[in-house]
């Protein structure tokens, strides 16, 4: 079972290492540690990727990683089975690198840290729904695609006439008037963890957008 844990610990040598001991001690194990942030206050920031067994529960790890002295774990959630946290760190890197784009670059980005064949983006505006971006392997939108807009939250859309192999699903971006949908062509079916996923990215790209109109 695969767990994303963000935690803050010391930013001195051997730091890493006891916190690794102690999350192993407690039935844990480590497949990737990202560097989210050194502090000026000597704290680091990391993001670990923690794959536990069914009889592990991640209490059990948090207590753990408490009793070393000056670390703190700051949340801690599921991660889709089989994701790559490097993927989604990339995504947000690039998404931050070019505020003013952030909304269409996530279109660009969703087939790759998804692994879907293709993303839109849509908005609704008086004269209707259209589309803002496309990736280059993305169909023809269908006429009728007002329930693609209007979304209060990430969720799977029905299939469309002549696209029965598809599955989609669909995302707000910064208000129910933007989505971005995406589509995988003979499947698999897209996991609620994906979901939650793209809802992130979702979320952030629409912040960094509106931050620099």
């Amino acid at each position: 079972m695969a767990f994303l844990m963000r935690v803050e610990l010391p930013d001195v040598p051997g730091s890493l290492g006891a916190l690794a001991s102690a999350i192993g001690s407690a039935g844990g194990n480590i497949e990737a540690i990202e560097i989210v942030e050194h502090r000026r206050d000597g704290v680091a920031v990391d993001d670990v990727l923690l794959d536990m067994p069914p009889t592990v529960m991640p209490d059990t790890v948090i207590s753990a990683c408490h009793r070393l002295d000056g670390v703190r774990v700051v949340w801690i959630s599921r991660y889709a089975a089989g994701a790559s946290l490097r993927m989604d760190l990339e995504a947000v890197e690039s998404l931050t690198g070019d505020p003013g784009s952030a909304r269409e670059r996530l279109v660009e980005l969703v087939p790759v840290t998804f692994r879907c064949d293709w993303a839109v983006g849509l908005r609704r505006t008086p004269e209707g729904v259209v589309v803002t971006t496309a990736t280059a392997t993305a169909p023809d939108v269908p006429a009728d695609v007002e329930h693609w807009v209007g979304l209060r939250a990430a969720r799977h859309l029905p299939s469309v006439l002549g696209w029965d192999s598809t599955v989609l699903a669909a995302v707000p971006v910064g208000g129910p008037d933007e989505s971005v949908v995406f589509g995988r062509r003979g499947g698999p079916e897209i996991l609620s963890s994906e979901l939650a996923r793209l809802a992130h990215l979702a979320a952030l790209a629409a912040s960094i957008s509106d931050a620099v109109r």
